[in-house]
Parts: C-alpha cells; structure tokens; sequence
C-alpha cells in the first residue's frame, strides 16, 4: 500500500471500505480466537471440561477489563489522528500516536499491580463458585503478566488500521493467533497443564504480536511513526483521545459488570450449568458479532479523514453503505442462530446437559440481534466523527440505564427466572437501537450539513 494515505480521500467508496473492512473482519475474528480457542481446548479437557470451561468464562470480566482500557486509548487516539491526517496536520497525528503509546504502559502496569494482587477477590465477585475458583484463578494468574501485551497490540495496532493499513493490521492478530493455536494443545494436553498452560499459551502470543506491531511503527513503511522525542505524557493530547475513547471503553469494561450481574443471577436461579451456558452465549455473542466491528473499523479511517478534509459528501456514502452491509449481516446471523442454535452450542462443549440448556437459552438471549448491525453502525460512526458525547451517551444507555435493571426487574415477572435473566438482553437490545437511531438522524445531519467545523470536535 502507498506510503501516503490520500487514497482515503479519493477512492471509490464501495471499493475503499470493504478493501479495509475485509481485513479488518478477519483481524477482529482472529483476535478472538485468543481467548475462543482456549474455552474450546479447557471445555474437552477429559473429566473436569465443564467446569474448568466455567471457571475461565468467569475470567472474561476481567479480561475484558483490561481490553476496554486499550480501547479507552486508542479507539479515541486512532480517529484523532486520522482527523488530523486529513487536515495535513502529521505532526499532531505522530503526537497522539506517543502520547497514546506512554499512557497505554502506564495503564498496563497498574492493571498489572492489581490483577496479582486481587484476582481471587474479583473472580469471587465475578460468579466464581467454589467449584470453579481453583480454574478461575490458575489461569488468571498467568494471564495477568501479559497485561502489557495485550493493552500494546490492541492499542498501538488501532493506529495501523486508522491509517488505512488494514491488511497490516490483520497480520498483526493472525501471527498471535496462529501461534496461539499451535501452543494451546502442546501446554494444555502434552505438557499437562491444563488452563494454566492456556494462560501462558494466550501471554507469549500476545507478545509476539505486540513486537510486530512496534517494530511496524517505528519502521518506514508506516505513515504516521512512533518517535522517541514524541512520547510524552501531555493532558492537551491524551485527554481529548480519553474522552473520545470513553464510549468504547464503557461498551466493553461494561460487559464485566453485566457479566457479573448475569452470571450472580443465573448461579442463583439456575446453577452452575446456567453460568457455564452464559459462558457459551458471551463466546457466541462476541464471535458473531465481530463482522459488525470488522465493518465499523474499516469505514472508521474512511469517515475520519474525509470529515476532517471537510468531503462531506463521501461520509454519507461511506455511512450508507456500513448501515446497509451491517443491517444484511445481522438478519442473517439471526437467522442461522434461530434455525440451528445446537450447533453453535456443540462447538464449546460435548457436555449433553450443557447443550441442550444453552440450545434454549440462545434463541432468546439472540432474539433482537437482528436489527442490531444498526446501533453498532451509528455508534461507531459517532466515534469516527469525533463525537464523544452521543457515543457516550448511546453506550450508557444500553447497558447502564437499560439493560442491568432489567436482568434484576424481569425475574419478578416471570415464573421461569432464568429465562427471564436471559430475556434481559434483547429487550435492552430493541430499546437501545430505537433510541441509538433516532439520536443518530438528528446528530448525523448536524455534523454533514450544519456549520460546525470538523477541528470543533477536537
């Protein structure tokens, strides 16, 4: 790909965003096959499968902790300095890049200090139940070295594919991954390790994943590049990527305490196979819908450096055609759930009770997934734009104001108290895109044909 990023600004729209989306897809379904394929190896692992399968889903809170912090950086950092690249404006674009790139380290070594201080504690809190702690905390235990890796390749590889390079930033996850995929079966099973070994599997892929990511950044073939004399820690440059980066960050450090909410009501209405059948649904639910991010992450560089080059007419075009791609893809996975919701179930475990609980808890935990390619759609596109404020807003209202009230209203509501927890999610779902959608028609207009500046949102 050429070096000067200008494409952006010039080529067709159509051909642009699936040429970036498609990488950009494939780099968000490899990225989670890190943890995916570690819950399909510990769920066949002879005699102990099940539940060591639910002692690492109640990881996922926190894991996914430590992922929102990546995003609380760097899904605000890579949009600003796109905007910024498209003002011809390099130098406060490698600005943001470092000051991003210290405050990610900083991040990453208090999560650090405090994941091997407190991990029981927070599994604990998380849904772990006396049968599963001793999983939840040998793997945590080893995963919460990592913490680096995992904040650096996430954070830094945003700005490889804000800058247009997805296929780059594809190759960033599909070495980790691959490695990942090799490692597993060769500490879990030969070397008898069991969730530890797919901790430790998970950290030396992340590693080398990260390496690969800074050694592209500081090389000749980037666009905007990390500098030594640009990492610096200045409140003007990382507080407005912070805030813009907040909607993400409350989209998914959110999960964690929905995940907790679920999993303390499901251990009390259901039990253990209720939590480990909400194991199963989040690692559906995530994988499923990473076409959606892939999507959004590919009309986010497009979005960005035309808004901020003031082409207007290419950010309608862009954004009609995400919302239409996303809306296609959502019906369609539906559909499939809907029609075959055993097989997806069949994937994580061979557990016969496990499979058929989760057959009927996934048709409604999906229910509203249909529609769903709309909100991911307008919030991201609020993000590209700058707009920190309607992303906040949006990403609250889900999951703060909507959804966790409901896990603990519903089960007053219905005689069956499981499926009521479960039937939390698309009830938040549908009211969510309604509100998502109508806010979006109104701020969407104002931002194309309204008088404001695009260097107003930054």
């Amino acid at each position: 790909m050429e070096k000067d990023n200008d494409f952006l600004g010039t080529a067709p729209v159509g051909k642009l965003l699936f040429s970036l989306a498609l990488p950009a897809i494939a780099a968000q379904v490899i990225n989670l096959l890190y943890n995916l394929v570690d819950r399909v190896y510990i769920g066949h692992i002879p005699g102990d499968g099940a539940l060591a399968l639910t002692g690492v889903g109640v990881c996922m809170p926190v894991i996914m902790i430590v992922s929102s912090f990546a995003a609380l950086v760097s899904m605000g950092g890579a949009p600003r300095a796109s905007i910024f690249l498209g003002k011809g404006d390099k130098e406060s674009a490698e600005k943001t890049l470092g000051g991003c790139f210290v405050l990610q380290v900083i991040l990453s070594a208090v999560l650090t200090l405090v994941l091997l201080l407190w991990n029981r504690d927070l599994l604990l809190v998380f849904g772990a139940s006396e049968n599963t702690i001793g999983y939840a905390t040998d793997y945590m235990k080893i995963y919460a070295v990592g913490t680096v890796f995992v904040q650096l390749t996430l954070g830094m590889n945003a700005f490889i594919t804000g800058q247009g390079f997805a296929k780059t930033g594809m190759l960033s996850v599909l070495i980790g991954a691959a490695l990942n995929i090799a490692l597993d079966p060769l500490f879990i099973y030969a070397f008898g390790m069991g969730v530890r070994g797919a901790a430790l599997a998970t950290v030396i892929s992340q590693a080398v994943s990260t390496l690969w990511v800074l050694l592209f950044l500081s090389g000749k073939k980037t666009v905007i590049r990390l500098r030594r004399e640009r990492m610096r820690l200045r409140a003007e440059t990382v507080l407005p990527c912070m805030a813009l980066g907040l909607s993400p960050f409350i989209m998914q450090a959110s999960e964690s305490a929905i995940m907790v909410c679920f999993n303390s009501s499901l251990l009390k209405y259901g039990g253990d196979v209720a939590v480990g059948a909400m194991t199963i649904l989040t690692s559906i639910m995530q994988f499923s819908m990473l076409p959606l991010q892939g999507l959004a992450q590919g009309a986010q560089p497009i979005t960005s450096f035309n808004y901020g080059a003031g082409s207007m007419e290419r950010v309608k075009r862009v954004f009609r055609l995400l919302v239409t791609a996303s809306l296609a893809y959502s019906l369609f996975l539906w559909i499939i759930i809907m029609l075959f919701p055993q097989v997806f179930a069949m994937i994580f475990t061979p557990d016969a009770k496990l499979i058929a609980y989760t057959k009927w808890a996934l048709r409604i935990y999906a229910a509203a997934m249909g529609i769903f390619g709309a909100q991911t759609a307008c919030q991201m596109t609020f993000i590209a734009l700058g707009n920190a404020k309607c992303s906040i807003l949006v990403a609250v209202m889900r999951k703060f104001i909507l959804l966790i009230p409901l896990i603990y209203t519903l089960p007053n509501l219905f005689s069956d108290k499981a499926m009521a927890v479960y039937l939390a999610e698309p009830a938040a779902d549908f009211l969510s895109v309604v509100f998502c959608v109508s806010l979006f028609a109104v701020q969407f207009k104002k931002a194309v044909y309204g008088d404001r500046k695009p260097e107003e949102t930054l």
